[in-house]
């Protein structure tokens, strides 16, 4: 079974975004960037030598820190609002 099947990025699309349909919003690719991470973390701790998968994780919370410098220069309060869904800062 694949971790990230259609009826889950539907989901994240219709919590986060503006509907099941709407895959663009910021804030539904943030979700699911955050999901993927969480996903690919858990998985290097058992495999400490896949480089390969680093490498992915490294690029995904590059583009997932873009997409939040984007929502935090244009809309502060869709910035706030998926940080604080999210848990991202502290």
């Amino acid at each position: 079974m694949y971790y990230l099947d259609a009826d889950k990025k539907k989901e994240f699309f219709s919590t986060y975004g503006e509907g099941e349909k709407d895959t663009g919003s910021s804030e539904a690719q943030v979700a699911m960037f955050s999901y993927r991470i969480a996903h690919l973390t858990e998985h290097l701790k058992n495999n400490r030598k896949d480089f390969h998968t680093q490498r992915a994780l490294i690029k995904l919370v590059g583009k997932r820190r873009k997409l939040l410098d984007y929502l935090k220069s244009t809309e502060i309060s869709r910035y706030r609002d998926i940080v604080a869904k999210l848990g991202l800062r502290r």
